[in-house]
């Protein structure tokens, strides 16, 4: 009896731990993964996430930080876009010049009439008036009315693409994508008055003009603005590619020569580059040696007269959390031989020894991931025009992406086979035809 009574309490022992566990086990499940108790410092930073993602959407978007009055107050852009037809000067830029230039169309944003005539054919795009008439609807992307028919840009206008669904040029958007056919500098070249660019360098407008139409599509020079070096040594444009804006997430520096992390660089070209309302602050832009052009123009310390006019500080921390929740996009299925790519991932992280600087998952280096020009073999050009003096290791997810333009941060290797036999006979790895072929197959799988 007291064997059979033993036997029933253990039993029932076993039965109300398993029961307890279980519910411990599932409470923990619906804590951690769907329950947030109303009131809580959770429910705080779910509310404060979600607000942060919308509101950093909107800017990334639409917001222009007040840049109009660099674009169509002082250099008269707007102008050049409308066309004397419509109040501007010169002819005008139409829907079809605009595509040609690189520019991109959110179908969603464009209203349903106009969508319709442009199929029938009803809707003239070699009219400027029908370009206005996208930018007020805010369906180009990029470009953003601002009153009186002035016009400013945002983030998008280099850091997203479409995905052609339309037509070429017009489509959904593709947040984060660099867009590589996007001509800046021959875009900024027709405003009516760049004098004040002109002043800013100590040259003439037709200098400047050059130098921008130099730049090509998908280019940007980032530096003019602070060292005034428009050309290479060996003739080249300064001008880097467009980087993408996704896949930041655990990334430190955001751009091809470090400089400094995600925010930094927002700042940087909200007020440097697209001349917004704000404030910044490097003093290493004081260095009248390295930087004459920002030393002159005080760019090292960027104040407003009044602190409600800076549009921009307030932004940045919405603007990075929305940048690094954009992921960089998954290779397409059939875009890569996935029996190619297996052998080329064993060489990524093996005898290739990619992944000693190009470190799995992030593929970048955790912490300050820079290197001099000679570690990675090439010139020091575009390393020099930095605070470090160095180039950063580029993330490698979603390479496949931003393959038009070429590799690297001038687009000096064509595909990611150049690439690979860069290293290839800068690091003597001895890799066969096949071997470079596998690792190519694996890079364009990230």
């Amino acid at each position: 009896m007291r064997t059979a009574r033993t036997a029933l309490t253990l039993a029932a022992l076993l039965f109300v731990a398993t029961v307890a566990l279980t519910t411990i086990g599932r409470l923990g499940a619906q804590s951690s993964t769907t329950f947030i108790r109303p009131g809580s410092f959770d429910e705080v930073i779910q509310t404060t996430s979600t607000e942060l993602f919308r509101s950093g959407q909107q800017i990334f978007r639409f917001d222009t930080f007040g840049d109009e009055r660099f674009w169509s107050d002082t250099l008269r852009l707007h102008q050049a876009v409308a066309g004397a037809a419509n109040g501007g000067v010169g002819t005008g830029v139409s829907p079809a010049a605009a595509l040609a230039a690189g520019l991109k169309v959110d179908v969603d944003m464009v209203p349903q009439a106009i969508l319709a005539g442009i199929q029938s054919g009803a809707v003239n795009l070699n009219d400027p008036a029908n370009t206005l008439a996208l930018i007020n609807a805010r369906a180009v992307i990029g470009v953003m009315p601002a009153g009186n028919g002035r016009v400013g840009f945002t983030c998008a206008l280099c850091h997203s693409n479409v995905d052609n669904s339309f037509a070429p040029g017009v489509g959904s958007r593709l947040d984060g994508w660099p867009n590589r056919d996007l001509n800046v500098g021959a875009i900024i070249a027709m405003a009516p008055d760049l004098s004040s660019v002109a002043s800013l360098l100590q040259v003439d407008q037709a200098t400047v003009r050059n130098v921008l139409t130099s730049w090509g599509p998908g280019k940007f020079d980032a530096e003019l603005f602070l060292d005034g070096k428009a050309f290479r040594p060996d003739g080249k444009t300064a001008a880097t590619l467009i980087p993408p804006a996704y896949g930041l997430a655990g990334v430190n520096m955001h751009t091809y020569t470090g400089w400094g992390s995600v925010p930094y660089w927002n700042a940087f070209v909200a007020n440097l580059e697209m001349h917004g309302s704000g404030v910044f602050y490097d003093p290493r832009l004081n260095d009248a040696a390295k930087f004459p052009v920002a030393a002159r123009a005080g760019f090292g310390n960027v104040r407003q007269a009044n602190a409600s006019d800076d549009g921009i500080t307030s932004r940045l921390p919405a603007l990075q959390y929305y940048q690094l929740s954009i992921p960089a996009p998954a290779a397409p299925a059939g875009s890569f031989v996935q029996r190619s790519a297996d052998p080329g991932q064993a060489l990524f992280n093996g005898r290739a020894r990619c992944s000693t600087c190009h470190v799995p998952p992030l593929f970048t280096e955790p912490g300050w991931g820079m290197h001099t020009a000679e570690e990675i073999g090439i010139d020091d050009f575009q390393a020099r025009r930095s605070p470090d003096n160095r180039y950063r290791t580029t993330p490698l997810k979603g390479a496949w992406s931003r393959a038009k333009g070429g590799y690297y941060h001038d687009g000096r290797f064509a595909n990611l086979r150049a690439v690979v036999e860069h290293y290839n006979g800068v690091f003597g790895l001895r890799l066969t035809e096949t071997e470079m072929n596998d690792l190519v197959e694996y890079l364009k799988s990230l």
